[in-house]
């Protein structure tokens, strides 16, 4: 089971048709995987051009011909895988011009940061924090708050951001914010929203000042905030790039922002002729239309310019004036095996001082997108093989860049591997010691044996380590096979040492031992019910999880949440030390497929999650809502405890609003912790309260709803 995120921008690519027939057609055919995989670039502009409308073409026509079938038309890309309600303090506290760029105080001894995969590599979230200042994407706009000491939490300033804000990073030691969001900007062309070719995007539709649904955006906006005084933050800088938000990720004064674009494909470009019933039941008059339509498409294909497959962008300085963005078309590179359509680009910002007037860089690489992860050297890039057709005996494949960070201006390609199988989400990679491991689920394309209209899924899973060797990712060793017909639903590699947790019914809790990185090998396992979603090391000797709880036959009835503490002391034998179950079937957790709602302090051995649940009752909307964080101390010899809840339900009550949306919901979704303090964040508001108190809130500020100029 694989949610996607609330936002994500990366292009669905939609399957065909699930019968237990090949669509495939005389016009394209599936290419075979590419065991050598590599990134080439571009000579210049000219063969950057002709691959981009060579590839269009291919997709256009596989798109058309597979009507003549009724196959239903498209590539699929792979396989299934009690405080004062004003906005500030309790009457007494200072306003927010009083010590606005500090806290009131030195700070806290010990807070919680973003939940990072990788110590030292910072991630991007909607939430961002330094224990005495936090920060809160909202709606349409930047809240800023002065959130020591915790009693006087306060907001001191709110910012407009142009269009529909996203994620961003916080440098705290040069006092700056990178904000995404994405704009919508009229442009030649229409970009499409599948990973492959196919439907269009229609224009976007104004909701109080930005667009209704982030894929209408089709730029995205980096806006450069210096936040050093916090009653007056002052954009420094913006970006404009064709694309959406993918991911970012920051070392020391270096940002990674990881964006996707698709195929601006001609105006007058059509997925399918004009509807009529005589047409689509006669066949051979059907292909006749098909094929007219196909060699229109391409003209108009061959004949678009590459500035309008490919729009620049421009870059807005702290004086206001604006300069064209422009690329090389040798920072592009295109894969020797077929990944999908679209661009991937790894924009690099440098926000150090001596930087501060340095244009931003871009790597790009024609495909589809994937998954990210970075060290604090290296980023990686996984996108999937490209399949035409669904054929028997088919599996998944995954292709490997690397490329390196450490100069702090440009991403610089490294080089590439090959792996059979897909990944679950980012923690299903891990750099260590120059080693790449990776924990994948191979996925293998029967026909069911009990209906054969449909297609079945043979499944295993392993884990796989890579080398960096004269340009190419070589495959050192891998696991044996595990799990078959499950598949991967969390992972996490700790030093030299990994853990899998698969899922069909029961939860096996899969141990590796990294050492040597040439012959990885499983040394435990052990089998619980339900399933994790989410490993967060405790020490080396424990794992702390969040997942779901099920009965023997992995049913919806008996679901609950479920926290568990794993004792990995003995990585041969690991042991169900502690598990706290939370709530019903129908109770929810942003944590459980968002790592970043997931907050541990290991300085007071509490661990905070998100906990939302509710069941309609027409005569009483609120009666059976909760919007609650709930907090657990968690001892290795003693357990998980219950500390208690902190509500947020009153904050909604009080706007009284039921039109939820993507953007703007009721739920707790992030938290911050501070010395004995417990800051609970919704998109409605930011709330504190002692820990051993959080009944007793002591101060909260509210958020406008994105309706309200």
């Amino acid at each position: 089971m694989r949610q996607w995120k609330r936002y994500g921008w990366v292009g669905l690519a939609l399957v065909a048709a699930g019968c237990g027939s090949s669509s495939k057609t005389s016009g394209v055919t599936n290419e075979p995987v590419q065991s050598a995989a590599k990134l080439e670039s571009f000579a210049g502009c000219e063969d950057l051009e002709q691959f981009i409308e060579d590839s269009a073409t291919k997709q256009m026509r596989a798109s058309l011909e597979s009507l003549k079938n009724n196959g239903g038309g498209w590539g699929y890309g792979g396989l299934p895988r009690g405080g004062d309600m004003a906005d500030g303090a309790p009457p007494g506290a200072p306003t927010p011009t009083e010590d606005a760029a500090g806290g009131g105080s030195s700070g806290p001894n010990d807070s919680t940061d973003t939940n990072n995969q990788v110590e030292g590599v910072h991630e991007a979230d909607f939430v961002q924090n330094d224990g005495t200042r936090i920060f809160v994407l909202s709606g349409p706009r930047l809240y800023i708050h002065r959130s020591w000491p915790a009693e006087q939490l306060v907001r001191t300033a709110a910012l407009e951001v142009e269009g529909w804000p996203r994620e961003m990073l916080l440098d705290k030691e040069r006092n700056r914010l990178v904000i995404t969001s994405q704009v919508y900007e009229q442009r030649p062309g229409k970009p499409t929203l599948t990973g492959g070719g196919g439907g269009v995007a229609e224009p976007a539709i104004d909701c109080a000042g930005f667009g209704c649904g982030y894929y209408y955006g089709d730029t995205l906006k980096v806006t450069v905030v210096d936040v050093a005084d916090l009653a007056a933050p002052k954009v420094v800088e913006q970006v404009y790039l064709p694309g959406g938000y993918l991911n970012a990720r920051r070392v020391e004064g270096a940002v990674r922002l990881v964006l996707s674009d698709q195929f601006r494909w001609p105006e007058d470009v059509r997925f399918y002729p004009e509807y009529s019933r005589d047409l689509y039941e006669d066949k051979d008059k059907l292909a006749d239309v098909v094929d007219a339509l196909i060699a229109k498409n391409e003209k108009l294909i061959r004949e678009q310019a590459l500035e309008d497959w490919l729009p620049g962008g421009r870059r807005v300085d702290a004086a206001g004036h604006t300069a064209p963005l422009t690329y090389s078309c040798t920072d592009f590179f295109h894969a020797n095996a077929p990944t999908g359509l679209g661009f991937v680009t790894v924009l690099s910002m440098n926000l150090d001082a001596d930087a501060a007037n340095a244009a931003p860089r871009r790597t790009s690489v024609v495909t589809s997108p994937g998954e990210v992860y970075a060290s604090k050297d290296s980023l990686y890039m996984a996108t999937g093989h490209w399949w035409w057709w669904p054929e028997v005996g088919q599996s998944d494949f995954t292709y490997l860049h690397k490329f390196d960070i450490r100069e702090p201006g440009k991403a610089t390609y490294v080089g590439s591997g090959t792996m059979e199988g897909h990944i679950a989400n980012q923690f299903s990679m891990d750099e260590h010691e120059g080693v790449l491991r990776v924990a994948t689920t191979v996925s293998t394309r029967t026909v069911d044996l009990q209906n054969q209209n449909w297609w079945r899924f043979d499944t295993v899973s392993r884990v796989v380590t890579f080398h960096e060797q004269e340009g190419k990712l070589e495959e050192l060793g891998r696991t044996e096979n595990l799990a078959p017909g499950e598949s991967i639903f969390s992972a996490r590699f700790v030093g030299k040492k990994g853990y899998v947790v698969t899922f069909r019914q029961t939860d096996p809790l899969f141990t590796f031992d990294l050492s040597d990185a040439a012959h990885p090998r499983k040394v435990g396992e052990l089998k619980v019910l339900g399933f994790s979603t989410y490993i967060h090391p405790i020490g080396d000797t424990h794992l702390l999880t969040l997942g779901e709880q099920r009965d023997e036959t992995g049913g919806w009835n008996s679901r609950a949440l479920k926290v568990t503490l794993f004792d990995v002391t003995d990585l041969a034998n690991p042991k169900e030390a502690f598990t706290q179950t939370v709530g019903t079937a129908s109770s929810y957790s942003e944590a459980l497929y968002e790592h970043k709602a997931f907050n541990y302090f290991a300085a007071k051995g509490l661990l905070a999650i998100p906990f939302t649940d509710w069941s309609y009752d027409y005569n009483d909307y609120w009666s059976s809502f909760r919007s609650e964080l709930r907090v657990f101390r968690v001892d290795t010899a003693t357990g998980i405890t219950p500390v208690g809840a902190l509500s947020m339900k009153d904050v909604y009550q009080t706007f009284n609003q039921r039109g939820w949306s993507w953007y703007w919901s009721p739920m707790v979704r992030r938290s911050v912790m501070a010395d004995d303090y417990v800051y609970a964040i919704t998109d409605g508001g930011l709330r504190v309260a002692k820990v051993d108190a959080l009944q007793t809130p002591l101060a909260t500020s509210l958020f406008q709803p994105p309706m309200v100029p």
